[in-house]
């Protein structure tokens, strides 16, 4: 007989809310469906096994893929199906039997052999196996549904709670998780504690996880197929009450799990665009062509000939444009065409291009004579716009399925007043009633009682934060973690944010205290405090601003993250094989430094990659929240202009150098001459030149006048460093800081090529303007270096104070 098996069972549809996953078609009420059990997605991890519901046909096609080998018997439920029914499952599934039956007519030769053929396949050691293997696990489902069936009518659940802790398993609720547990103690044996973390297994259909935490932040992730057991012991008060134990001697044995076959997912590819056809009469079929500018031929002649070559003519510029002809002279001018132009990726072409493409393809030539420096492709643009509707459209699908989850009710009921009284709208009376008014006296017949009770107030709120974090309300100074607990977060609700009254005070013409700097200095305290530039800064590096804005920056915390990514980098180094460590890492670097990710999952910091990018987000959060700082202690100042406060606590003097002067010209020229080849994205130009004294600098070079190997290099910062750099000097990592992400480890860097200084910047479009500091620098004798290498004040070779690294472009001592 087949024994049903528990994975794939067959019943009619309960109703007409369930989806084929085969077709996702809808299956109709008291429809035949055929299900196949999930085991391993997050909600049967969570719940236990799901069904996934298919038509018959659908089931059918693709039961190789869902790993189904039986017959129709096979299937949970068969039995409970009508004749007619039944006969038609088993014609679909029961190919085995079709084959057993007798060929009509005498047996030739070759039928008479692939019958020999047949036998001797049946008895190959894979068949022996095979049949071994479906007779183990029909002893195990037996053994297990006895056991089963007599734990429900014997025992109560009390008792299986006993039985559990008894022998350190994991305590569970509800009856058919207990008899699950307890059936599983008695097959195979109790559970040993996880190896990794001590906690206690729990078996889930696919194998058996941990429960226990790793740290307080992090739950372990250990899972196997094959645990450590030890002998399922029963206490002698349990054993005498009931008869089921009476008898019970435990046999060691391993379970035999069933091996689920991953449903092969449906994924729908957006269909990919392609370059049309190229056709040497009508190249510009399907292709829509602008004009920008004055150009050598009349409007009229080039519309005609863009016409003739089978183009349609736009007369706006939009993202349905796929090229623009124009002159190099337009594209300069930077007109509003020319700038939608470059928001939407269109190629600039000259009119030459309207002759070449009758010699090729139009996307060749767009590349070949392109004018502009931005350009897409206008097949790869419209498939760019395919794939962001796409997205969107399952933003917005998830988005609404969300919302009707959710009971939203209005945040405000308007009140209809009737000889100054309301009546209450939830009581469906104010368009009829009304409420009793006293004529004598003119007192309304209506009250709102409350009564305050604040002591009662705080022992709830008291008694939810502990039930909520694990900790006294009292005793949050010394806050610990709990697992499995809650973390309380300091959230900005805008109480102390003073971002717009210190970003109004540096712009305010009308200050009662005008500023005694300069204008070009002023410029520069404006551009090196920008708020908004902060803010930016921040965002860019995915930093939740909500829980922690620029006020909520704390340099303790920060180092605190500095350690968080030395041990990360420790760990992966030293090539941890434990993931759970790993994880714990991240999730503690995530609670110092929230992120917001959107509705991605968090990045785990398992890479050197990562660990160097958070390094030089936390080296940039610190010199931001030097600014800040100084931004924030400068605002109470009352005698003074707000930008002259600020500039006094950068504790230095900054001189704006006249443009007309030999000095400004030479370092025009210097950056000019130290501008690499390789680095031709960009051009640079030199709009304000300054002199800055820090106070009590000088007195510290002093000691290094006399080194011989003194240069003029480059140093590139963000803006929102410069706060910090002005103030404090360049500075070299602290200790906590981790080792990667420098080249040559922890140092102060320098450049003599401007544009390698430039790339740090971080300048663009929107925000071209980027400052670098040109530094006398005290080189000494120089460790040179043609590869990365981890190096210190103490690993440096004796007599070197310097390392340098050597690339393949050099300043030409010719032109400084």
């Amino acid at each position: 007989e087949n024994d049903p098996n528990e994975t794939f069972s067959v019943q009619y549809a309960k109703s007409n809310r369930s989806t084929c996953h085969g077709c996702d078609a809808s299956i109709d009420k008291d429809i035949l469906r055929l299900s196949r059990k999930n085991y391993t997605s997050k909600r049967a991890r969570r719940y236990g096994p799901t069904d996934e519901w298919y038509h018959v046909d659908c089931f059918n096609q693709m039961k190789n893929d869902l790993g189904f080998v039986g017959t129709a018997e096979s299937f949970s439920g068969f039995n409970d199906l009508n004749k007619e029914d039944q006969m038609e499952l088993k014609e679909k599934f029961d190919t085995s039997s079709k084959s057993k039956r007798k060929r009509k007519g005498p047996e030739t030769n070759n039928e008479s052999i692939k019958a020999k053929q047949l036998k001797i396949e049946d008895t190959t050691p894979e068949a022996s196996n095979e049949h071994e293997e479906k007779r183990r696990r029909k002893e195990q489902s037996e053994l297990l549904w006895t056991c089963k069936d007599n734990l429900r009518k014997e025992i109560p659940n009390g008792v299986l709670k006993e039985l559990l802790e008894f022998n350190g398993q994991k305590s569970v609720f509800g009856e058919s998780n207990l008899i699950e547990a307890v059936t599983d103690c008695m097959a195979f044996g109790a559970l040993e504690p996880c190896p990794e973390c001590g906690g206690c297994l729990v078996f889930n259909y696919t194998n058996y996880r941990c429960t226990g935490n790793v740290t307080e932040w992090t739950k372990c992730s250990y899972s196997t197929q094959l645990p450590r057991r030890k002998s399922f012991e029963i206490p002698d008060k349990i054993k005498e009450n009931y008869d089921i134990f009476q008898n019970y001697k435990y046999a060691q044995r391993d379970r035999i799990i069933t091996q689920i076959v991953q449903k092969p997912k449906l994924i729908s590819k957006a269909v990919e665009i392609k370059e049309p056809d190229y056709d040497s009469e009508l190249p510009l079929s399907s292709y829509s062509v602008a004009t920008v500018g004055r150009l050598s031929k009349r409007l009229s002649t080039l519309h005609k000939q863009i016409e003739e070559l089978g183009g349609t003519i736009a007369t706006t510029i939009d993202k349905s444009v796929d090229v623009i002809i124009s002159t190099q002279d337009e594209v300069q001018k930077g007109s509003k065409k020319i700038q939608d132009a470059q928001k939407f990726e269109i190629h600039i072409v000259p009119e030459q291009f309207l002759n070449d493409v009758l010699n090729d393809r139009p996307s060749i030539v767009m590349d070949k004579l392109k004018l502009s420096t931005w350009g897409i492709l206008p097949h790869i643009r419209k498939q760019q716009v395919r794939e962001e509707k796409n997205r969107n459209r399952k933003s917005s699908s998830t988005f609404k399925s969300f919302a009707r989850s959710r009971k939203f009710t209005p945040e405000m009921v308007t009140m209809k007043l009737k000889d100054g009284a309301a009546v209450d709208p939830d009581s469906g009376l104010e368009e009829t009633c009304h409420v009793l008014k006293d004529i004598e006296n003119g007192g309304i017949f209506a009250a709102v009682l409350g009564m305050v009770d604040i002591t009662c107030a705080i022992d709830t709120f008291r008694r939810i934060f502990f039930d909520k974090t694990g900790n006294q309300w009292d005793d949050r100074g010394s806050f610990k973690k709990v697992p499995n607990k809650l973390y309380p977060l300091e959230i900005d609700y805008g109480q102390h944010d003073n971002s717009d009254q210190i970003e109004k005070s540096l712009n305010d013409p009308n200050s009662k205290n005008p500023s005694r700097l300069s204008q070009p200095v002023q410029d520069l305290i404006r551009l090196i405090f920008n708020v908004g530039t902060m803010e930016h800064t921040l965002l860019s590096f995915d930093i939740d601003l909500t829980k922690m804005p620029l006020g909520k920056l704390s340099r303790s915390q920060l180092n605190m993250a500095y350690k968080v990514l030395t041990e990360l980098q420790t760990l992966i180094n030293s090539g941890a094989t434990n993931k759970t460590l790993i994880i714990d890492a991240s999730n503690r670097f995530y609670t110092l430094i929230p992120h917001d990710f959107g509705l991605a999952k968090p990045k785990l910091l398992d890479n050197n990659d990562l660990i160097q990018s958070k390094t030089q987000m936390i080296d940039n959060l610190l010199d931001i929240e030097i600014a800040y700082s100084i931004l924030k202690g400068s605002i109470d100042e009352k005698n003074e202009h707000p930008i002259d406060a600020h500039y006094k606590k950068l504790n230095c003097t900054i001189e704006s150098i006249d443009k007309n002067v030999e000095v400004f010209k030479r370092i025009e020229q210097y950056m000019i001459n130290t501008h690499a080849s390789s680095h031709n994205q960009y051009a640079l130009s030199l709009k304000e030149l300054f002199k800055v004294v820090r106070a009590e600098e000088d007195d510290r070079f002093q000691k290094w006048e006399t080194v011989k190997n003194r240069q003029l290099l480059w140093h590139g910062s963000r803006t929102t460093n410069f706060a910090g750099i002005l103030s404090q000097g360049l500075r070299i990592a602290p200790p906590e800081a981790p080792t990667t992400g420098y080249m040559f480890g922890k140092g102060v860097y320098f450049a003599d090529m401007v544009s390698k200084s430039a790339n740090y910047c971080f300048a663009k479009r929107d925000t071209p303007e980027g400052l670098m500091l040109l530094c006398e620098v005290a080189l000494g004798q120089m460790y040179e270096c043609y590869n990365a290498k981890s190096l210190s004040a103490e690993t440096l070779p004796t007599d070197t104070q310097s390392t340098k690294g050597c690339g393949q472009t050099i300043p030409d001592p010719k032109g400084e």
